[in-house]
């Protein structure tokens, strides 16, 4: 099923591309439905992307479409690669931007894991 009102998936996208192995990734993780690898332009000290395998472009099209294998091997690679790269201790961030008004530059769904420092407010407060 898929969900009204999101943009159709683009084949050409870079993480497409990085899945059919025409554009190289610094591999962080993989499992059967998910890979990760690193930020070619890290914010943080570590700054990995984890994208699913199918072709989803937003959380609503992957939490409604991705089958339930999907869905777990998805986020157990999220934690995976957190627990491997010793985030666990200091903490980390989880970050996803869905759509123009979210900050979502590639439209294909994926997470950022941001670690390795203090990340700060995820919003700034409004100004009074």
């Amino acid at each position: 099923m898929r969900v009204t009102g999101l943009p159709p998936y683009d084949p050409n996208n870079v993480f497409a591309k990085i899945l059919r192995a025409e554009i190289p990734c610094r591999k962080a993780g993989e499992n059967d439905h998910a890979l990760a690898f690193h930020d070619i332009n890290p914010q943080t000290p570590v700054h990995v992307l984890v994208i699913p395998k199918g072709a989803y472009v937003s959380v609503a099209d992957f939490s409604a479409t991705a089958t339930e294998a999907e869905i777990a091997g998805f986020w157990r690679l999220v934690g995976q690669v957190a627990r491997e790269l010793g985030l666990e201790g200091g903490g980390y961030r989880i970050l996803s931007n869905m759509g123009e008004d979210g900050g979502q530059e590639v439209p294909h769904f994926h997470v950022h894991i941001f670690g390795g420092r203090r990340v700060g407010r995820m919003v700034p407060r409004p100004e009074a």
